[in-house]
């Protein structure tokens, strides 16, 4: 009798994987996760510059607003020579009071290397709900660049 049964009416091994089944389940998850991929993203919309870095000029009449921390985390708020410690909650409410008084006022980071990139992310979360659109982070050229 030929076929997969023998003699005995038992079937033979298969020697051969079906993988197409197989093949179906890994596309549909492939599909799955290049939907909800995109969904999971979160973050702080940073406009990054397409050249190298190159020093600010200061062509505008108005003294940037400059929020720093130190290295223990604590914030500070300065306008011109005036300095005010702030804390996060206070933060947002001074920026939205100086952006009132003077519209389109540049706001930029001065972070100290030590802190944590959470404390960063924080606060630039903080300036993006007090309605600060573009936010500039202050850095030192390394040593021997002029």
């Amino acid at each position: 009798m030929h076929g997969p049964f023998n003699r005995m009416g038992r079937r033979k091994p298969m020697n051969e994987i079906n993988v197409v089944p197989f093949i179906d389940v890994m596309l549909v998850l492939l599909v799955i996760f290049m939907i909800t991929a995109p969904m999971l993203t979160q973050g702080v919309q940073v406009d990054l510059p397409q050249v190298a870095s190159e020093p600010i000029e200061e062509t505008e009449e108005r003294d940037p607003i400059v929020v720093s921390v130190d290295r223990e985390g604590q914030l500070s708020i300065t306008l011109g020579s005036d300095t005010t410690e702030v804390s996060l909650d206070e933060l947002s409410q001074r920026v939205i009071i100086l952006l009132e008084r003077q519209p389109g006022t540049p706001v930029l980071v001065r972070g100290d290397r030590n802190v944590s990139y959470g404390e960063v992310v924080t606060l630039m979360s903080t300036l993006q709900t007090a309605g600060v659109d573009n936010v500039g982070l202050i850095s030192e050229p390394p040593p021997g660049d002029a």
